[in-house]
């Protein structure tokens, strides 16, 4: 296995600035804000009352209810607390969903639309399944089609990993063509649907009118066999916390529970007030964070277009752009290096204008001339950081 891209930039960019580099940042899928008061005074209270004891592994039995009652009410899905269980993080949720549907040896598949998230692709094929992506096209936002869907299924295919907003593209499905996606999916029963919903709450209708979330999950033809994916780490700023969630049916989400508790039983046992108080009394907090992230989005996408021979779509959910940069493979950096990649564009932006992006190859063949930059973070550094790459790529030759 390689390791995790958007990881190791993290680390690239720590340790140009322990060498006293200035660096401007977009690389980490990480809010910038604080999370909300009130979540963390409930789990301090939780503490201080001696909440350190093991709890049960899908969690205890409130917090579990507060997320099948968010589920239900805000996402159309019936679901029930014996349905759920709190993961140690989203990512950890996928990885035992995968681990669930996918029957080593048996050549599996498992669909992936593309770009997509570093981490999908060594999920599925650390179950044993053979990861088959779908690529979606910058001309339609990178959203595939029901046409590309059906023609990927074999009698091999388990499953699909669909993510929506979706990490590296800053893009949200229109429920129109969800819809018509899960319509291809219904046709197949043996089809698992593992539904990554971890930015569902980072929507910007101020950017696409109309704009909303649909989750696969509500679709009565698809609610047996659909695991919807969720988490407090994008929407809350919770994201050291590794607070996931997973919903599925009865049956499934009982064999999950027990791998689980083969591997990290549960987390905390002190964070489970907090995530009742973070789903119950915290939206007001969620919006205010969700409209600085879709004025950064107009920003970020202002100030991209800016930048000769980048290619952009306009991101419209989650807190990244995905510009295509392939228009400087072939050149020549300032400090002598040959730029023929993503990755090697991105590695000399950061040694020689000391600002880190996310090099694409990792989210798919689809992306190998792409770049990730997330707007998690100050206007400032947005304006900043892309007046450098202007500089910057205006020396390239």
């Amino acid at each position: 296995m390689s390791e995790s891209a958007t990881l190791a930039v993290g680390a690239k960019a720590a340790a140009a600035r322990a060498r006293g580099h200035d660096v401007i940042a977009f690389a980490t899928g990480e809010p910038d804000f604080d999370t909300p008061d009130n979540i963390k005074r409930v789990a301090i209270h939780a503490l201080e009352k001696g909440m350190t004891k093991y709890a049960p592994t899908p969690g205890d039995k409130s917090a579990r209810l507060a997320i099948a009652h968010k589920l239900t009410q805000e996402n159309g899905i019936e679901t029930s607390f014996e349905q759920v269980t709190v993961t140690a993080g989203a990512k950890h949720a996928i990885y035992m969903a995968l681990q669930a549907i996918v029957e080593p040896g048996r050549m599996d598949e498992v669909l992936l639309p593309t770009p997509a998230w570093v981490s999908y692709k060594p999920l599925i094929e650390l179950a044993g399944a053979k990861c088959v992506e779908i690529a979606g096209a910058r001309e339609n936002g990178f959203r595939i089609t029901s046409a590309q869907l059906a023609a990927a299924i074999t009698p091999k295919t388990v499953g699909i990993v669909w993510n929506s907003p979706s990490n590296p593209c800053g893009i949200a499905y229109p429920a129109s063509e969800v819809r018509a996606l899960c319509d291809v999916l219904i046709k197949h029963e043996r089809i698992t649907i593992i539904s990554d919903e971890i930015y569902e709450k980072l929507i910007y209708p101020e950017i696409s009118p109309g704009l909303a979330h649909l989750s696969p999950g509500s679709l009565a033809a698809l609610a047996s066999r659909t695991i919807t994916v969720n988490g407090l780490s994008k929407s809350y700023a919770m994201t050291g916390w590794r607070v996931g969630y997973l919903a599925a049916p009865l049956a499934m989400a009982k064999e999950i529970i027990k791998l689980q508790g083969q591997m990290t039983n549960s987390i905390p046992s002190f964070f489970y007030p907090a995530i009742v108080e973070a789903l119950s009394n915290s939206a007001a907090s969620v919006e205010a964070m969700r409209i600085t992230f879709a004025a950064r989005a107009q920003l970020m996408h202002r100030e991209l277009s800016s930048v000769p021979k980048f290619h952009t779509v306009a991101p419209n959910a989650a807190f990244y752009a995905f510009p295509d940069v392939s228009g400087y493979f072939g050149t020549v950096s300032p400090a002598g290096v040959t730029i023929n990649s993503a990755q090697s564009f991105a590695d000399a932006l950061l040694n020689e204008a000391h600002v880190a992006v996310v090099p694409g190859e990792d989210f798919g063949a689809c992306a190998r001339g792409n770049i990730r930059l997330s707007f998690a973070c100050s206007d400032e550094n947005i304006i900043n950081g892309i007046g450098r790459i202007r500089t910057w790529v205006a020396q390239l030759k």
